[in-house]
């Protein structure tokens, strides 16, 4: 098909963007990625991931990553506790040796990693000259069969091939379809804690190193641990979407983000204040987006996407990053096979399969969504773990 004679062009060094660039990088193929970031270091990561069996955990295998995954990943951080609203903990599963080497390769084993270290793991892969930090990617424009990019900084480059790894507010994304994402009804406020077992000591030892997820009155927290004593955690609930502009809330201001999480989570017990208190700032506010389940287009000859780009969902699944994993692994399998005559028929095949894939997965996680979100929250998520 002539893919390894191709410039393969990846925006975006996300988990998506950089397993792919492994995976093409295996095969021989001229792949660069062009990252926004200025280096490796410039952005605080977010939560921890959990990889699935069939999905990421599948993608770090082909990129022949596992054994560094095995050792960089966090035991335990998987093992979940529920509680209500006043922090009683009505469900964990904390056993010891609970967690063994030997679980992988078990369809329900989801061992955690640090976003950051995945994203290091990934990095520390691919060649050095294949990231192009600073490319804050702007347009581009066909130049007979090839695109020309343009960047923020004045730059330029050419790819044969160019694939959108952009997340959920994607600019190549728009060169291939006009369907944008729907609002969910559904908004999470990020909070990062560092030295967490000296500034949260409390909730510390109610997260034991693992997750935990707090229902009541319709209302979330979620929260886990992540690599270097740190602690991620989401405030989730209903709210209209305009929200974030429309509260007038600094969110580098701890104490008025503490007023309003008193009066919004009004029955909720002053356990939690001190996640606000100390949290790292600014908060980030996220309202959740979703692409409309019946997404379609026509496939284009030389650009597609993977990832958020492609099908950006809820996280009450847990299954963004991991979509995004199998999407690198089922495109690097279809453009560098032998199944397909063209790149456009290969992209055409990784296309459909995706979104028909993807569709049942956001149907899922926006169910998700309301389940954790309505009045019998607790109880529904405490017999489901119960349950698993």
């Amino acid at each position: 098909m002539g893919v390894q004679n191709k410039k393969v062009a990846i925006i975006g060094g996300g988990p998506g963007g950089l397993t792919l660039a492994r995976l093409l990088q295996l095969k021989g193929v001229d792949v660069k990625v062009y990252e926004r970031d200025a280096d490796r270091s410039a952005r605080v990561q977010g939560s921890p991931l959990d990889l699935h069996e069939h999905s990421g955990l599948a993608a770090i295998r082909k990129a022949g990553l596992l054994d560094v995954f095995k050792k960089n990943y966090m035991p335990g951080a998987d093992q979940t506790t529920v509680t209500d609203e006043q922090g009683n903990v009505v469900f964990s599963d904390h056993y010891p040796d609970v967690i063994k080497e030997e679980d992988f390769g078990h369809e329900y084993f989801r061992p955690e990693i640090d976003r950051g270290v995945l994203r290091n793991i990934l990095l520390d892969s691919i060649q050095p000259e294949n990231i192009i930090w600073d490319r804050h990617f702007l347009s581009m424009e066909q130049q007979n069969d090839c695109w020309r990019l343009h960047f923020k900084n004045g730059s330029e480059a050419y790819a044969d091939l160019v694939i959108g790894a952009d997340g959920a507010n994607s600019k190549i994304r728009p060169y291939i379809t006009g369907i944008t994402a729907f609002y969910s009804g559904i908004t999470m406020l990020e909070g990062n804690i560092y030295d967490a077992e000296q500034q949260v000591p409390e909730i510390t030892e109610l997260l034991r190193g693992g997750k935990l997820m707090a229902f009541g009155n319709e209302k979330n927290i979620l929260m886990g641990q992540k690599a270097n004593r740190e602690i991620g955690f989401y405030a989730s609930f209903k709210t209209e979407e305009g929200w974030v502009s429309r509260s007038g809330l600094d969110f580098s201001d701890r104490l008025q983000v503490l007023e309003w999480f008193k009066k919004k989570y009004a029955e909720w017990s002053d356990l939690w204040y001190p996640l606000f208190e100390n949290t790292s700032v600014p908060f980030i506010p996220r309202p959740i987006y979703c692409m409309p389940l019946d997404q379609d287009w026509e496939t284009l000859p030389n650009v597609t996407l993977i990832g958020d780009a492609a099908h950006v969902m809820p996280p009450f699944a847990g299954e963004g990053v991991n979509m995004a994993m199998l999407d690198a692994l089922e495109l690097s399998e279809s453009l560098t096979g032998t199944d397909h005559h063209s790149i456009h028929d290969a992209l055409a095949s990784y296309e459909t399969a995706m979104r028909k894939r993807a569709s049942g997965i956001a149907r899922e996680s926006l169910d998700n969504g309301e389940r954790m979100h309505n009045a019998n929250a607790l109880l529904t998520m405490t017999e489901f773990f119960g349950g698993r």
